[in-house]
């Protein structure tokens, strides 16, 4: 389902694959990105330019990634359009995960970070 671009300084970037992340798949998305955390993958970016729309289960899923990478590793996300960044800042997300516009843009910053 996820579709993974390594980047520089083992940083990783992941499309979740769906234009929906929602409770028919927030539970493989989750499965699938703790799957390249456990073989390793702790800086990761999540690109969300081709997603439309996320409910509560999609953003549950993504805290549960970001507890699996826990002190191991960092968790940004970009390319929220209105709606999705919309949900984020109602259910105080935009509090929880970093944000940039761009996979370059959270790639630079997670770098500098390292």
């Amino acid at each position: 389902m996820i579709h993974t671009t390594p980047q520089d300084m083992g940083i990783t970037a992941i499309r979740p694959g769906v234009d929906r992340l929602t409770a028919a798949n927030a539970k493989t998305f989750k499965d699938d990105v703790t799957r390249l955390i456990d073989r390793g993958s702790a800086q990761l970016v999540i690109d969300f330019n081709d997603v439309t729309f996320v409910d509560s289960s999609g953003l549950g899923a993504l805290v549960g990634v970001l507890k699996k990478i826990g002190h191991r590793g960092d968790l940004a996300v970009c390319g929220l359009n209105s709606d999705v960044a919309q949900m984020f800042r109602i259910c105080r997300m935009d509090q929880v995960f970093k944000t940039f516009g761009t996979v370059e843009g959270a790639v630079a910053k997670m770098a500098e970070d390292l």
